[in-house]
């Protein structure tokens, strides 16, 4: 199985490096000197990497034959992809590959629907479950323990005990005014309880 694992940014200095953004929870493993990826667009590839390093919390790789800034300007926005075994699980019990979470049925503790997995998107600071509802909308989900405390491979289920406001708007909005008349508070208020919950937790990745 076929797994983007990163993707391409900028050139850094003129040596050939390019920042990327990861896209799995092993690097080590994925981007290390002498892993070959296939890339997308296809044509683009496949490319070897030569060297890796992290600088200022980024990752730096140099592909082989990629030697000056211009050559590495090149390879923007290309994503790499990996090969991965469908069968291989993270070594850590409580990650989880992209490919294991999309189309999961999304249903809070007390059994309520709530939707299906359509994407997994991966920010610096956090994981996010997009979830598809039943009416076509999204919602975003944090993958963190305290909001998604289980996930059942077996049954094709993710549970989920959403923060008042985070499913349904409506809910934000009588639990702010219990603590404050002003709009503006509230929203940072909420805004506050959603960081605090998001700076633990689990992952998933992409391969």
């Amino acid at each position: 199985m076929q797994l983007v694992v990163a993707r391409i940014g900028r050139a850094h200095g003129i040596k050939g490096e390019v920042t990327v953004e990861v896209r799995t929870d092993e690097p080590e493993l994925r981007l290390a000197p002498g892993a070959v990826l296939a890339t997308e667009p296809a044509s683009a590839g496949p490319l070897t990497i030569e060297t890796g390093r992290v600088h200022s919390g980024r990752l730096l790789l140099r592909f082989d034959g990629v030697r000056d800034r211009n050559a590495a300007e090149a390879l923007r926005n290309i994503l790499l992809i990996a090969e991965v075994d469908p069968e291989e699980f993270p070594e850590d019990p409580e990650e989880f590959y992209d490919h294991q979470l999309i189309d999961l049925d999304v249903v809070t503790v007390d059994g309520t629907e709530v939707g299906r997995i359509s994407e997994i998107s991966h920010l610096p600071y956090q994981d996010l479950l997009i979830v598809k509802r039943p009416g076509g909308d999204e919602v975003m989900i944090p993958f963190v323990s305290e909001v998604v405390p289980e996930i059942d491979l077996e049954a094709q289920r993710a549970v989920v005990d959403p923060p008042p406001g985070l499913l349904d708007e409506a809910e934000a909005e009588i639990a702010g005014n219990r603590k404050d008349d002003t709009d503006g508070v509230r929203k940072d208020e909420t805004d506050g309880v959603r960081k605090e919950e998001a700076a633990g937790g689990r992952e998933g990745e992409s391969s």
